[in-house]
């Protein structure tokens, strides 16, 4: 299975994010996507990869100018306007450009991404959702609604550049699976136009709800909104390193020194589709009835089985029985014997081990005009494949009078 994993023990930002993704690319591929984002349809921004070094690790910087001017950081504007980007965790002072400066609004962006941008609808969709996880942060933080967070102009431009960058690279990388690590946050205070506010910054914290994140004795804001909510939405799972063979490695380097590397790090590789070896045990009965057999199979369950099922069987003395077949993990194999005979009338057990393919699976809870209901995503050995929990379409379907299936059309159509 394709997987990325991306190292954020120093935090995140877009543009950190872009480069380190960049890097995963070959030399000839990386100038081709250049000139690729330069020619996206931004008014005036332009994309430079330029190597640097931190504590000794060589990696690449992401400058984005925006007229010829490169914002080095848009801390200050975008702190006093709900403070949407930060670059590079670095801090700066209020500068002016000599030209007034003008605000645009979630409308003015989607206008930007979805009538300018030469790119697929795919990313098109990806920039939104990106842009939506910000905006629902800003307004919960600041306490207005979506529709009046405003950005900076030139910053949002640099923000849209970012966000439409890391889109298209995941595009471009196309893994199967996203995994990032725990999110480095930084700790301390960030100044800005409103005050002093605690790392992580309000829009930060909302963004990462859910999401494993941890402080630690570097002083400063490590994870900007940007970078967080492009970390949220991509995400398959978070945790530590899976066992993957690793094909390239990418380092994006933040301006800001700190006593470690200040970069991001992307691995793309291959990890094994998923196989185990389980255990399978069996039992023959003829003296239980069907209301004890359904208790055993629920305590079986409770106690790890995989899988519990019944196959009805002629045995001797022409009875009829039944065969109580269990698979369970080879750790959980001495517990769930003691279980089938702790819950069956079964004087044996056989036993035999086998190979388990399975499919990744992850729950996405969607949010639908029907409510909310769970999705089962599967991935592996060249195929993904999706379906609606049964439960919540039976759920919704009895709570509006609907149809099983009138639910699943109605929010297959809709998604």
């Amino acid at each position: 299975m394709r997987t990325l994993y991306i190292d954020c023990g120093m935090g995140a930002a877009g543009d950190m994010l872009t480069a380190a993704l960049l890097e995963l690319l070959s030399e000839s591929d990386r100038k081709a996507f250049l000139k690729e984002l330069s020619g996206l349809g931004i008014p005036g921004v332009s994309f430079h990869a330029e190597p640097m070094e931190k504590c000794g690790i060589r990696g690449t910087h992401m400058r984005v100018t925006v007229d010829g001017t490169e914002e080095e950081s848009l801390d200050a504007h975008l702190h006093e306007h709900h403070h949407e980007h930060d670059h590079s965790h670095e801090h700066a002072h209020h500068h002016d450009h000599g030209h007034a400066h003008h605000h645009s609004g979630m409308h003015d962006i989607e206008h930007i991404v979805r009538g300018h941008m030469q790119v697929s609808d795919r990313v098109k969709d990806d920039i939104m959702a990106v842009y939506a996880l910000i905006g629902e942060a800003e307004s919960h933080a600041h306490g207005v609604p979506v529709s009046e967070i405003h950005f900076h102009e030139v910053g949002s431009l640099d923000a849209v550049a970012d966000i439409a960058a890391v889109c298209l690279l995941m595009e471009r990388l196309s893994p199967d699976q996203v995994i990032i690590s725990p999110i480095h946050v930084g700790s301390g205070h960030v100044h800005c136009a409103h005050g002093i506010l605690p790392v992580p910054a309000p829009a930060t914290a909302y963004i990462l709800k859910g999401v494993p994140i941890y402080g630690g004795a570097i002083d400063g804001e490590l994870c900007t909104p940007t970078g967080a909510a492009l970390l949220k939405h991509f995400a398959t799972g978070f945790g530590s390193m899976p066992v993957m063979r690793t094909e390239a490695i990418g380092y994006g380097m933040g301006m800001k020194d700190f006593p470690a590397a200040n970069c991001v790090r992307a691995m793309l590789g291959e990890t094994e589709d998923g196989s185990e070896t389980v255990t399978e045990l069996s039992c023959n009965v003829d003296d239980m009835t069907a209301e004890q057999i359904g208790f055993a199979m629920e305590r079986l369950f409770e106690a790890g089985a995989l899988e519990v099922y019944t196959i009805p069987i002629g045995m001797k003395k022409s009875r009829p029985g039944t065969l109580i077949r269990v698979i369970c993990r080879e750790e959980d194999r001495e517990a769930m014997v003691r279980s089938i005979f702790r819950h069956t009338s079964t004087i044996g057990i056989r036993e035999t081990s086998q190979r388990r393919y399975v499919l990744d699976r992850e729950i996405r809870t969607v949010e639908t005009e029907l409510g909310e209901v769970r999705q089962k995503i599967s991935r592996g050995y060249g195929v993904i494949r999706s379906k609606y929990e049964y439960d919540d379409l039976a759920r919704i379907a009895r709570e509006k009078d609907m149809s099983v299936e009138e639910v699943r059309e109605r929010i297959s159509g809709e998604l």
